[in-house]
């Protein structure tokens, strides 16, 4: 599918074919496409966790208050991000870069993120947007649907999914074969209302 209908295409659908499912091969483009997301300083926060557990898809709805996407989708991820990703061994992130590079971006890294809660929660949390967003296209690129998701109790799904200390949950994001058309879309704002130039 052309890029640029995709992200016309792309809808919240909220009702999915529940005995479809998503062939290993598409999964496995999906994933590689996520993967390619850019991240501050390549450093990769984002952490996938793929539910494929039927009775875990059945506590998520419960904690999601019933949403029926949660166990109808095909796919279920909840997108989570390691607030501390830029201090677990940062070299990871640069190993295929010239030594130079590698010596002048880890210090910059550090004194960019320590001691910056604030920051390093906001590009954790921008990671995971950007991740999510090519996750969606890529779907609808390949033929499904996906609804993004923040409707559900963070504390109940940090429980079910074991989240790790100085980990947070961005969203959770539904892919599969609509049951139903999402619905129209509600009104978007026109350009002129959310853009101004050089300064408010």
């Amino acid at each position: 599918m052309n890029l640029f209908t995709a992200i016309e295409q792309r809808r919240a659908v909220k009702h999915y074919q529940a005995n479809e499912k998503m062939s290993a091969a598409d999964f496995n483009t999906l994933m590689e496409s996520v993967l390619l997301s850019p991240t501050s300083y390549n450093i990769q926060h984002w952490r996938f966790v793929r539910v494929t557990d039927v009775e875990q898809r059945e506590k998520l709805k419960s904690a999601a208050w019933g949403q029926a996407q949660v166990t109808d989708a095909a796919e279920l991820f909840v997108v989570c991000a390691d607030v501390n990703a830029w201090n677990d061994r940062p070299e990871r992130y640069v190993a295929n870069s010239p030594q130079e590079t590698q010596d002048m971006l880890l210090p910059m890294m550090h004194g960019f993120y320590n001691q910056k809660e604030q920051i390093q929660r906001d590009e954790a949390m921008r990671s995971c947007g950007i991740a999510a967003q090519t996750m969606m296209l890529a779907a609808k690129g390949l033929g499904y649907d996906s609804c993004p998701m923040v409707g559900f109790d963070r504390e109940q799904v940090a429980e079910l999914i074991c989240l790790p200390d100085g980990y947070v949950i961005a969203m959770m994001i539904a892919i599969g074969r609509a049951e139903k058309a999402a619905y129209p879309r509600g009104g978007q704002l026109p350009l002129a209302e959310v853009m101004v130039e050089n300064r408010f």
